[in-house]
């Protein structure tokens, strides 16, 4: 599985947040690619964000509006996408502002981590951590336990 995470703003190296970000892209057997941009104003974003998706990549927007499922059930997910062809998904990490309407019409899914309002940074690094954490349920690793 391919995975691209596309993010506003920039994550600075050797930063506590890209450490973790690292250490987990380090862990995963999937390729995983990060593209980032600078913030702008939204219109710039939404384009940024948009321009990011490979083609014919699965979208997942985390965005406060989304569903908010167990780690198990986006295994799920991401698991049926892949038995029906999927190679790719990609993860839209939006600004300050979040994301226009016109990415979340782009979304397979639209993913909510939860009511709390997380700094971009850290959310890169709790992303870069389900992303490991789902694709060993995958696997049937036992990192995840329920």
């Amino acid at each position: 599985m391919k995975v691209t995470i596309a993010a506003i703003g920039k994550c600075k190296k050797g930063s506590p947040e890209r450490t973790l970000v690292d250490e987990y892209i380090k862990r995963s057997t999937w390729d995983v690619t990060i593209k980032e941009a600078d913030n702008s104003n939204q219109d710039d974003e939404a384009k940024f964000l948009q321009a990011a998706v490979p083609h014919g990549a699965k979208v997942i927007v985390l965005d406060e509006r989304g569903v908010n499922i167990k780690s198990i059930e986006l295994a799920a997910k991401i698991a049926d996408w892949q038995l029906n062809g999927c190679s790719e998904i990609c993860f839209l990490i939006g600004g300050a502002d979040g994301h226009l309407q016109s990415t979340r019409d782009k979304a397979d899914l639209i993913l909510s981590f939860g009511k709390l309002t997380l700094p971009h940074m850290l959310m890169r690094a709790v992303l870069a951590e389900q992303i490991y954490r789902i694709q060993t349920i995958i696997a049937g690793h036992p990192y995840h336990r329920e």
